[in-house]
Formats: C-alpha cells, structure tokens, sequence
C-alpha cells in the first residue's frame, strides 16, 4: 500500500492511472482517494474517491466509486465498466474532479459520471492511496491454487 497523506494532497484536478491489473480469485487492487481529514471526521463524512477498483472474481469488470456519509459501504455512488484485457494490457484510467462533476473514464471513454455539489465532502483535499488487497469483504475468499500476479502501474499523473 502506498499513500500521498501529507506529501499530496490536493482539491480538484484530472488524475490519470496507466495500469495493469493482477489475475486471480480474491485480488482487489484499488486506486483510491481519501479526504485528508479522515483524523477529525472519520470514513465515510470525510470522503472516498475509488478511481479504480476491481475485484478478481469478476474479471475485467471495473468500478469507479463515491462514498459519503448516508452512501457508503454497500451503497456508494458507483459506475462499472467492462475492460477487456485489464489484466494483460495497460489501460489509463481517469478521474476529472471538478466542483460540480467528478467523471471516470477508462481510455478516454467516460462511463460514469457524478454530480458534485456542497452537500458532498468533494470539495476538499483529497490525498492518494494505491493498494492491492487479498480477499476482504468484497474481495472474496482468495483461490487456494492462487500463487501471484501484480498490480503493474506505469504511472499515476495529477494534474490541477
């Protein structure tokens, strides 16, 4: 697991995510961001960004998700997309953060698309998190004939 908390942490901006994703029954790799002020809020009123996040039980399946106070948990803001190959080629996967909007796109081709306002926590510094978890709630029970893969990321770009 890497974090950006207090190196990066910012309001707003495109951030782009060249990646492969890993192989395999119970992986979940997750680019991800949270509200830096998690310490005094706690999860989920400060805030949850996921701009990529899969889950290896549903391959090529991508979702791009919000969580918020009232919409967390089995409930968040979500959109999903097929991504064929996500686990052999890279894709870029994207999030355009703005005041009134957050859109997700995977190479290009937005597929989901949120609309911001100030009664959600998304107008705040956010800091980056990118993660591979094993099994976990939604991850699933790992395949016992699992062995490794990775989460390939090429590059993750900020731009505001």
């Amino acid at each position: 697991r890497l974090e950006s908390v207090g190196k990066l942490d910012f309001t707003y901006g495109k951030i782009e995510i060249r990646a492969k994703l890993p192989t395999g029954v119970g992986t979940w790799p997750a680019v991800w961001m949270l509200g830096s002020n998690i310490g005094s809020v706690g999860w989920p009123a400060c805030g949850e960004i996921d701009i990529l996040e899969s889950v290896g039980k549903n391959p090529n399946q991508n979702h791009s998700s919000l969580h918020s106070s009232g919409r967390s948990g089995n409930t968040p803001d979500t959109g999903t997309i097929k991504v064929p190959n996500d686990n052999t080629e890279f894709h870029i996967y994207t999030a355009d953060w703005r005041a009134d909007y957050i859109k997700f796109s995977v190479d290009n081709k937005v597929f989901y698309t949120f609309v911001n306002s100030d009664k959600f926590p998304f107008n705040k510094n956010f800091y980056l998190i990118v993660n591979l978890a094993m099994g976990g709630v939604w991850g699933g029970s790992v395949d016992p004939s699992f062995t490794s893969s990775a989460l390939e990321v090429d590059y993750i770009r900020v731009y505001n």
